[in-house]
């Protein structure tokens, strides 16, 4: 598959972009509009990135002034839609480059497949990267033979891939979403975890049980399910320690509870610094919001702060926070193209922040925002 270049386009040319799309090379990853659309085009505060593909949980980086993205690939599979994500096949992934926000998109090739990680079995996830001395690092989420969800690491001298994965997923990691955050100082830290499909549950002692439960751990006036951070070795291919639970705090000090559904974690981790401060951001999953809280270390404890976006047309929230060109920007997803859960596009908008540090909640759909600020 060659590399193709996509063009951005203003919200009043969406409808006739879409209709205008190639020819799939295979149809089952060919992003088409839905046959019902419940949303007029300029209804939304962004249009897709991309349209000739599905994308999805878009992690963003800037390197050498280029914005890179690395999704997770949708492809309309088989599979019947349950709580679990069984109806998430991803398989593969490409990956997005781009010099300006509004500019041309370049779709690369695929970049890494199942059948070339050794220990993986399906469903490779949302995926992050990282760079290090000359090498670009993918880190992935994919089931093991055994049904069990562990990380992955695979490099590359390109930021496009091909990539090259390691014979065996990372020691002592499981669960899915992995995010690595690098520090001033150099330290990296992956972030990862996600409750029901995700096998949070299942790990909490860091050992999979197959027979755990389907949701979290049915306890509502308990501590919820921690997201899990763990610090890099200086080679980025392995954990220096044990993963400890990231707490997340109200505002009197005290562990976010399970059954707070609209503020405790469910997936999606991320984490970056803003003025000195650590803001891990993450989603809600079955209550759809995207939810901020801030700290002053890597590991936390993080007092949660609000919401970054409201939801989005579909079931699943995941995105990436990034600086470029002297502002902030909110990498995210929807369903705007296919109206299925299964099948979703990415889209950016710009983050802003207020005076004291919160971030301004965003509104994916304009209407309800009074007007639009995404990058057109």
């Amino acid at each position: 598959m060659s590399l193709r270049t996509l063009t951005a386009l203003p919200l009043t040319m969406a409808l006739l972009a879409t209709a205008a799309c190639q020819q799939p090379e295979q149809p089952d990853n060919k992003a088409q509009p839905a046959k019902e659309s419940r949303r007029d085009a300029s209804e939304y505060l962004s249009q897709p990135l991309v349209k000739d593909i599905y994308t999805a949980d878009p992690s963003a980086h800037v390197w050498n002034g280029k914005i890179y993205v690395y999704p997770s690939h949708d492809i309309d599979g088989p599979t019947a839609e349950d709580d679990l994500g069984s109806h998430f096949e991803m398989r593969d992934y490409h990956f997005l480059s781009m010099d300006k926000i509004g500019g041309p998109v370049t779709v690369g090739p695929v970049a890494l497949d199942v059948k070339d990680v050794p220990w993986a079995d399906k469903q490779m996830w949302a995926p992050d990267a990282a760079y290090k001395n000359g090498t670009y690092f993918l880190y992935f989420p994919a089931k093991d033979k055994e049904g069990a969800f562990r990380i992955g690491v695979a490099t590359s001298k390109d930021p496009m891939g091909p990539f090259k994965a390691q014979p065996q997923p990372i020691k002592g990691s499981y669960s899915i979403d992995p995010a690595v955050f690098t520090d001033d100082d150099g330290a990296s830290y992956m972030y990862f975890g996600g409750i029901w499909g995700g096998q949070l549950q299942r790990n909490v002692d860091g050992k999979y049980d197959a027979n755990g439960s389907k949701t979290d751990l049915g306890q509502d006036d308990k501590p919820a399910l921690a997201p899990r951070v763990a610090k890099m070795t200086g080679d980025m291919l392995e954990f220096t320690e044990t993963p400890r639970a990231v707490q997340i705090l109200d505002d009197k000090g005290k562990p976010l509870l399970g059954g707070d559904h609209d503020r405790r974690f469910f997936e999606a981790s991320w984490m970056h610094k803003y003025k000195g401060k650590y803001y891990f951001s993450y989603s809600t999953g079955d209550t759809h919001y995207l939810a901020y809280a801030i700290g002053d270390s890597p590991y936390g404890p993080f007092t949660y702060k609000g919401r970054i976006m409201e939801p989005v047309e579909g079931w699943t929230t995941h995105h990436s926070i990034v600086e470029w060109n002297g502002k902030w920007w909110l990498f995210y997803a929807d369903t705007q193209l296919s109206g299925q859960t299964r099948l979703r596009n990415v889209k950016v908008t710009e983050l802003r922040y207020n005076s004291d540090g919160s971030i301004q909640t965003i509104n994916p759909f304009v209407a309800e925002n009074g007007g639009g600020s995404a990058a057109q």
